[in-house]
């Protein structure tokens, strides 16, 4: 590359250009690249090692996403006023990133690639994601990696719907009217990448906002094209190792004298895998004693290759799955609700050998999470949170912080199920939900999802909708294409697609989709997005069989709130001088009490008896008159022209001589007596506040009556 020199290419996409500066920043990369959209701007760079790395069988590439308090002219806060861990809408982004180029390099490729997106500046309307996401594909597409060198450069772009017309990248200001959010990774000729949500939509609609954000991308990956052009950089001489077919056949004929075909057929996951490792052990040893070291592991990429095949093939002349299933069966289903006893809600789903405990616990504003992020601080009231342990697979491995994976599947469950949850007056809990995988064969995402739908019917949440979830796969060879539901873990790891279809009997509210070859047509996506609309039916009848609508009432250890409203002026009173009054009501009643500026009180307590204390006192320092009311009052003072008379605590009311009785009075003590109990009616009330009252007109009327004048 010249260093000396700046480029600059852009794309007109949407309602405004997206810049890309190569040779100014950052030239000591690989390659590096400034993304500039509105004034928001993002460097992207790549770095790679000299040497392949030994030992390994996997592209060992690491990409963050970074930003930057900066950016937003904020200083983070915190002790230490520095950026921390990622969020996990950086760790989203990055794996978004990770997914959408992984599939673009060489099968063998072994050298370190990381990839770094730093957010430089951020104008709170151009999303960074899908700069950082362009900026990704043009640095390494400019570097001398092998990146892409068949298929070409990829391109992302937001696709949304406002007004029932489709918009690529939507300000986040206009997202809002959005009833799609979808962020789609493309080639110039493929989809390559989806993750996104949506409200009830239908697969039609999805898959006419997929190719129009394919057709929209193209004007990106002309860009990239004009860039690497105008650089003019050689890719390096990656020379793919050549296969022994002399070796590969020996393997081949050896698995199957072994078994190795009857072993994939084997239903049992634990007895399949047994079963496979035997033959792996049993081929390895016959054969190491005429092969060195490094031959043995080409043995292995041999025997896993001759295993994918088998397990290919068959599946396409047979129609037939590994564990014995057709191609559009759907696992057998189990569902079970209120499980845990002392949770709020918890569900049991079980799906084949895939099985997750879901659990909800309802809490209060307190228990809001807060976050502080570019766009300012935040609050969310609904959080999911997948857990996956190694006992789920079988395995045995420390337990560290949550993956990315994790993080990864909880956010796609997570957007599959919140916009279905009816938010009423009286129910603005905080909603947590915990996914912990018990067991793994495949779709635990899914499961996730369906598991969480129970759950919050259990505890008492209305929704829209049931939701639920399913896992597409796809073989294709050549001409030959089939396309399995509700996929294993092998059909995910050995298939050429994974797609992940959440939504409700009514449409599509989430998807998550990564495709690993060239050559996905609409009509397959299409019959793809039908199998999955039938497996997603079935799955949601079998659900509504365990639960079908939300309990009567929430868990008696569910904290409950109840909204009422006070006038403005009256929220100091409540308070009290350095808030006495509130924190009094508190310790006396043992509920929560949460003022809003505009006077909405929201009391929270588990169990009803504190919650209607608070609500009584909180009440009677908040009453006040009305004209026309009858109330029962208490009589305070006497005085020469009349009484004065409380008629609910703090609120008094004079009470002339002339309203005390219907004859003519002639002394207010003659009638009244300090510390009676009499009606009286409200007869007006000044711009003062002063209330006049009417004995006489409240005789012969019932406490509460409303009476006019």
């Amino acid at each position: 590359m010249n260093y000396n020199k700046h480029y600059i290419v852009s794309a007109e996409i949407g309602n405004t250009p997206i810049y890309f500066e190569v040779g100014k920043i950052a030239r000591q990369a690989s390659g590096s690249v400034m993304v500039k959209w509105g004034e928001s701007v993002v460097l992207v760079t790549v770095c790679s090692s000299d040497t392949a790395r030994d030992g390994i069988d996997f592209l060992p590439l690491t990409c963050e996403y970074i930003e930057k308090a900066y950016s937003a002219g904020k200083i983070p806060g915190g002790f230490f006023k520095r950026e921390n861990k990622p969020r996990d809408a950086e760790v989203l982004n990055a794996r978004i990133i990770d997914r959408s180029i992984r599939p673009l390099f060489p099968d063998d490729f072994f050298y370190d690639i990381q990839v770094i997106a730093t957010v430089m500046s951020h104008d709170g309307e151009h999303d960074t994601d899908i700069m950082a996401l362009c900026g990704a594909s043009m640095a390494l597409h400019i570097s001398p990696l092998p990146f892409a060198v068949k298929s070409g450069p990829i391109a992302g772009v937001r696709v949304g719907r406002i007004e029932n017309k489709f918009v690529i990248n939507p300000t986040i200001s206009t997202r809002k009217s959005s009833d799609i959010d979808m962020i789609a990774a493309v080639s110039e000729e493929n989809i390559v990448m989806v993750e996104g949500g949506a409200l009830q939509i239908s697969e039609t609609d999805l898959i006419d906002a997929l190719f129009f954000a394919h057709q929209e991308a193209q004007k990106i990956i002309k860009a990239i094209h004009k860039m690497r052009k105008a650089i003019g950089r050689e890719k390096i001489n990656f020379n793919p190792t050549i296969k022994d077919e002399k070796l590969f056949n020996k393997v081949k004929q050896l698995s199957i004298q072994h078994g190795l075909s009857q072993a994939l057929k084997i239903p049992e996951k634990t007895i399949r895998y047994s079963k496979i490792l035997d033959t792996k052990q049993a081929i390895v040893s016959e054969i190491s004693e005429t092969i060195n070291t490094e031959k043995q592991k080409e043995v292995l990429g041999y025997f896993d290759e001759i295993k994918s095949n088998l397990m290919r093939t068959s599946i396409i002349e047979t129609g037939r799955r590994i564990d014995g299933r057709k191609i559009n069966e759907i696992r057998p289903i189990e569902c079970e609700v209120g499980f845990l006893p002392r949770t709020h809600g918890s569900s049991l789903f079980t799906r084949g050998e895939t099985q997750a405990i879901v659990t909800v616990t309802l809490g209060t504003r307190e228990d809001e999470q807060r976050t502080d992020t570019l766009l300012g601080e935040s609050s969310r009231n609904f959080m999911l949170h997948y857990n996956f342990p190694p006992f789920s697979v079988g395995e045995a491995r420390p337990l560290r912080g949550v993956s990315r994976r994790e993080i990864g599947h909880g956010a796609l469950a997570e957007r599959a199920v919140e916009k279905m949850i009816i938010r009423e007056e009286n129910f603005s809990h905080t909603i947590r939900i915990v996914a912990e995988i018990t067991e793994s064969n495949g779709s635990s995402s899914m499961a996730t999802v369906c598991g969480s739908t129970l759950a919050m019917l259990d505890a008492g949440i209305n929704m829209q909708e049931l939701v639920a979830g399913i896992a597409m796969g796809l073989i294709k060879e050549e001409n030959h294409v089939v396309i399995l539901s509700d996929i294993l873990g092998d059909e995910d790891h050995l298939g050429d697609m994974d797609f992940k279809i959440c939504g409700t009997k009514n449409g599509i509210t989430a998807v998550q989709m990564d495709i690993k070859i060239n050559g996905l047509s609409r009509q397959i996506m299409q019959n793809a997005l039908e199998q999955a609309k039938a497996g997603r039916l079935h799955i949601l009848d079998q659900m509504k069989k365990a639960i079908s609508e939300p309990r009567k009432d929430i868990s008696q250890y569910a904290p409950r709130i109840n909204v009422m409203r006070i006038n403005p002026d009256k929220i100091r009173e409540v308070i009290g001088p350095g808030g006495r009054i509130i924190r009094d009501i508190i310790n006396k009643t043992g509920a929560k009490v949460d003022i809003s500026d505009d006077g909405i009180v929201r009391i929270s307590a588990v169990g009803t008896e504190s919650m209607q204390k608070a609500m009584s006192i909180i009440e009677s320092i908040t009453r006040e008159a009305k004209s026309g009311l009858i109330y029962r009052g208490t009589v305070k003072r006497l005085m020469d022209f009349g009484a004065f008379i409380e008629i609910f605590p703090g609120t008094e009311g004079l009470c002339h001589i002339s309203e005390i009785a219907n004859s003519k009075t002639k002394q207010v003590s003659d009638v009244l007596r300090e510390g009676d109990e009499v009606n009286v009616a409200v007869l007006n009330i000044d711009k003062d506040g002063k209330i006049r009252l009417s004995r006489r007109a409240a005789i012969g009327k019932e406490c509460g009556e409303m009476i006019s004048f």
